[in-house]
Parts: structure tokens; C-alpha cells; sequence
């Protein structure tokens, strides 16, 4: 988790009561990151995660993406980070068709696990 994470989520949360964090398991973001990723087991990133003031839920999630649990949740905002646009999120068209918002959040996208991964090993 770095500050970026943290930004983001602060966002997020200012667009609603509630904020509900959806978090990769460690098998998809195995298959999404590569390997020697990730860092932490999924059960300690959720904690990590939600020791946050700004969160009021998380959940581990399995799927390629997170289409099946939004359409579960039906959240009435999804948040997604500023490397998107409300017409690139992937998931828009689940978003949209129960009747939800998209909402870009955080800060530009100069923050990055895999470059604090690098300068640790380079120490």
C-alpha cells in the first residue's frame, strides 16, 4: 500500500456514505501482476485496507473482474483511478445498466507498487 492507495480511497469515499473496497485475491492478482506478486496475502491486504478511516468494508473477490460483484452490490458509485476515464472503465456497462455512477478518483498515477518494489531492492 502506498500513498497513492490511500489517496485514492479518501477520494472514493467523499463521493458516498459508504465505502466498500473490492480487493483481488491472491490467485487473480497473481494472473493480472505476474509473478512474485503479490507482496501480501489478500487477507492481510484487506486488513491493512480496511484499518483505514475512509473504509467502511472490504471484500476479497476471485473473479477476472469485478462485474459479478457489482452487479450483487449494485453500489450507486463505482470508483475507479484517474488511469481511466468513465469511458474506459471496464466496467461501465454493468455500472450503467442498474442505474449506477462512475466516478473518477485519486491522484495522477505517479505512485506505483512495482517502482517502490524496484527502489527497495535497489537499496
Amino acid at each position: 500500500m502506498h500513498v497513492g492507495h490511500v489517496r485514492y480511497l479518501a477520494d472514493a469515499r467523499a463521493q458516498a456514505d459508504c465505502l466498500v473496497v473490492a480487493i483481488n485475491d491472491d490467485d487473480s492478482v497473481k494472473d493480472l501482476k505476474g509473478p512474485g506478486r503479490p507482496i501480501l496475502r489478500g487477507v492481510d491486504r484487506a486488513e491493512i485496507v480496511a484499518a483505514l478511516e475512509s473504509v467502511d468494508y472490504v471484500v476479497l473477490f476471485s473473479d477476472a473482474d469485478v462485474n459479478r460483484l457489482l452487479r450483487l452490490l449494485t453500489p450507486d458509485v463505482h470508483c475507479k483511478g484517474t488511469d481511466y476515464t468513465p469511458e474506459t472503465v471496464p466496467e461501465r456497462d454493468t455500472v450503467r445498466a442498474y442505474g449506477g455512477r462512475i466516478a473518477i478518483v485519486g491522484d495522477p498515477k505517479d505512485h506505483s507498487t512495482r517502482d517502490l518494489v524496484a527502489r527497495i531492492k535497489a537499496s
